[in-house]
């Protein structure tokens, strides 16, 4: 697949820092990066006064930090998200120059208002760019962002909450399939979402808000509605599964929560969809082999 894949992951190990170092010794990726001395300094003193293999605890003081994944689970960059009030600020790098111009710049973008406006639920989101990072403001722009302010060493992007959830339904990103949700299904997991505590839950709440939404009754009969039967193949597995609710979730049982990370990722998609979904440790290549059983298909609209 050649579409450009990112995912953000929280932990952070000692060989991260030590990728990141790499990074921020090369000066085309510091140039436009203001507190890039003080990040080296800070990972250095880390690495050499903390001998822990993980040191995600150290990383997010002040602000939650992301490594950036590619679909072969590369680290290609990091993501900060520092929350001050309602306003989030993003910081954003591309660590390899080899990784420029492949648009995984704009992904991590996608990824991080993902986690901005659904799991910290900032009411904007701020980038501060230089004005001479072209690169840089052109994927923010692209991305939806809006000028917000200016001064002659630094151009202020921003995205509000409201212009965001309106672009997720009405101008879904190129590199996503469309998904589809029924009226009922939507309204139900809106009421699930609510109560959830679980830690990506945010997940299947941006799956829901990008859908769209059908009548029950004209549903395509191949799209993974919930309590449907799917054959799918996940990496070099072939599994069949149920996509049920949490409380009928039995994984050896094949039933899968709408919750968990392959449950949430084949909400609505279409036999013959494939795509790349970051699950726990890894990322995995999905696609829908078949629907084999659809309630709305059946007329069983109860369910």
């Amino acid at each position: 697949m050649n579409k450009p894949f990112i995912s953000l992951c929280p932990e952070i190990s000692r060989a991260n820092a030590l990728t990141l170092m790499d990074w921020l010794e090369d000066e085309d990726v510091t140039r436009y990066l203001s507190d890039s001395r003080h990040v080296s300094r800070f990972i250095e003193q880390v690495i050499g006064r903390v001998q822990l293999p993980i040191l995600t605890h150290l990383f997010n003081q002040g602000g939650r930090f992301f490594m950036a994944y590619d679909r072969h689970d590369v680290p290609v960059g990091f993501v900060r998200l520092v929350k001050a009030g309602t306003d989030c600020e993003m910081v954003l790098v591309i660590g390899n120059r080899d990784n420029w111009g492949r648009k995984l710049g704009a992904s991590a973008i996608r990824e991080g208002m993902k986690l901005a406006f659904f799991d910290m639920r900032a009411e904007r989101l701020i980038a501060k760019i230089h004005p001479d990072n072209a690169r840089s403001l052109k994927a923010f722009l692209h991305s939806g962002f809006l000028p917000d302010s200016e001064t002659p060493t630094m151009k202020s992007l921003a995205m509000s909450s409201e212009r965001y959830l309106r672009l997720l339904r009405e101008s879904p990103a190129v590199h996503t399939s469309d998904i589809y949700i029924t009226e009922f299904d939507k309204a139900r997991l809106r009421s699930l979402v609510e109560f959830e505590r679980g830690s990506d839950i945010f997940e299947l709440e941006h799956e829901i808000e990008r859908a769209i939404v059908v009548d029950p009754w004209n549903v395509a009969e191949d799209v993974v509605t919930m309590n449907s039967k799917a054959l799918l193949q996940v990496d070099d597995e072939e599994l069949e599964v149920a996509l049920v609710y949490p409380e009928d979730a039995d994984d050896r049982a094949g039933k899968l929560s709408v919750c968990s990370g392959i449950g949430t990722a084949i909400l609505g998609y279409r036999e013959g969809d494939a795509f790349d979904w970051r699950i726990p440790n890894r990322t995995c290549h999905i696609r829908i082999e078949k629907v084999l059983y659809q309630p709305e298909a059946a007329g069983d609209f109860h369910l």
